[in-house]
């Protein structure tokens, strides 16, 4: 089946096309395929196999609107293979025997190859996954997946040992300026029939607000020429306040449940971590207007406060906290401010990890088990009824009550035998901490022995 021959034949009353712009404009042929210069350009692998028709199964991954499917069209049509279509949010093994049954019927007819897309491949489950491994195997089926998750994380080890891999990357503000242009000056498919005039800031507005998504751009392009009454020469002239009631939203690549998520949370995470309050907030409402929970965020300051700021001040995590139950009582617009808040003042604040020291008194304890708990240390009661019906020497009695000594502090053994003299703190020399550690060093100096 090929999809654009379908798509071409769809005409309206008019015998014009009934499509959208964005539709009629899907590249034909490699030659048309805009972006992704790094698999498809003069020379490059993907490029050399689809031109010498040697042709593997392939696993695309890559954020939302970078051309996965586009491109897996291409494929079908430079190869001359059927092209077959599952949504793996929609279609399972069910759905899959039926286009292995009709690539076996026609390998048998006329030893055409197969192409079987499946969107979203991530979306499906171990076994659907493994379901696919036979027919690649026997060559019934050539399969191009398309995920925008890391495909290490969510397509299972035995599908991707028989795929390669290839990365899309965002496409640019360029490369949909290019697509512009093509759909006004294509007689046949876009709106080359037509005299338009498009000023360069409506173009320009266009283009950036698309956010890399061309669909999204040319959609918006139709949508302005058809709306916008002609002048009186005839011409239709789309200016910038014309493309901006076209696109009003600008569109965020970001998927809350994806890579993106992560690679923003990262972002923000580490500009926080670099004192950075700009690069901070940028990615903050990067997130925001991509509709990440505000929870979300604050979790991940909270986490920050004590991982990344901790002792060099410990009330970090105090105006974190209260900024949080002050954005659950106001809510949103108002609770930018709390967001803004927190993330400019762990930015702003002095850093330390010696919180870290935790990690690495469980891992001792992982490696090494836990030691007995020192008879001095033990709970009193317990030492006490040990001593009278045992009739042993009351261990409790060795215990030394700080509060009793001067500066309320005695040396003493608070560690198992064994590790009497380990040390996993140390303290950073950063903002509080330092102060504070310097004290209880004085306070060991000067105190009882």
């Amino acid at each position: 089946m090929d999809l654009f021959e379908e798509e071409s034949s769809i005409t309206d009353e008019n015998g014009g096309s009934s499509q959208p712009l964005a539709t009629r404009m899907r590249p034909k042929n490699l030659e048309e395929f805009v972006g992704q210069e790094h698999l498809v350009g003069e020379g490059k692998m993907l490029r050399r196999m689809i031109e010498s028709g040697v042709m593997g199964s392939l696993i695309f991954y890559g954020p939302p609107s970078s051309g996965k499917t586009t491109l897996a069209h291409v494929i079908s049509r430079e190869i001359e293979a059927r092209f077959e279509v599952i949504n793996a949010v929609l279609d399972g093994i069910k759905e899959l025997r039926k286009v292995v049954g009709k690539a076996e019927q026609q390998k048998r007819a006329n030893n055409k190859k197969t192409i079987l897309f499946v969107d979203e491949i991530h979306r499906w489950n171990k076994a659907q996954q493994d379901a696919l491994l036979p027919h690649l195997e026997s060559g019934i089926i050539t399969l191009v997946g398309a995920t925008t998750e890391n495909p290490f994380y969510s397509l299972v080890s035995p599908l991707l040992s028989r795929c390669q891999l290839f990365e899309l990357h965002p496409l640019t503000k360029e490369n949909v300026t290019t697509m512009l242009k093509r759909a006004l000056a294509d007689d046949e498919r876009g709106l080359g029939f037509m005299d338009i005039e498009l000023t360069d800031e409506a173009e320009g507005h266009l283009a950036e607000y698309a956010g890399g998504d061309i669909r999204n751009a040319l959609n918006a392009l139709e949508v302005a020429v058809l709306s916008t009454p002609k002048q009186k020469s005839g011409t239709t002239r789309v200016d910038l306040e014309i493309a901006k009631e076209s696109i009003q939203k600008r569109s965020v690549r970001y998927d809350r449940t994806g890579d993106e998520h992560y690679h923003y949370a990262s972002a923000f995470i580490k500009s926080m971590r670099g004192s950075d309050p700009d690069a901070a907030l940028y990615w903050m409402n990067a997130m925001l207007e991509g509709g990440e929970d505000p929870n979300f965020l604050f979790r991940r300051m909270l986490i920050f406060a004590s991982e990344d700021v901790g002792m060099a001040d410990p009330y970090a995590l105090t105006v974190v906290h209260s900024a949080h139950e002050s954005f659950v009582k106001t809510g949103m617009p108002e609770g930018f401010y709390f967001l803004a808040h927190s993330a400019i003042f762990l930015s702003l604040s002095a850093k330390s990890n010696s919180t870290k020291a935790v990690f690495e008194v469980s891992s001792e304890i992982k490696k090494k088990g836990i030691d007995e708990v020192p008879s001095h240390l033990r709970d009193k009661t317990a030492n006490k009824l040990a001593s009278r019906y045992l009739d042993v020497e009351n261990a409790s009695a060795d215990y030394k009550y700080p509060h009793d000594h001067t500066f309320n502090w005695v040396d003493q053994q608070y560690l198992p035998d064994s590790l009497r003299n380990k040390k996993w703190f140390e303290p950073g020399d950063q903002g509080r901490e330092p102060k504070l550690w310097q004290r209880l060093q004085k306070i060991k100096k000067r105190g009882d022995r």
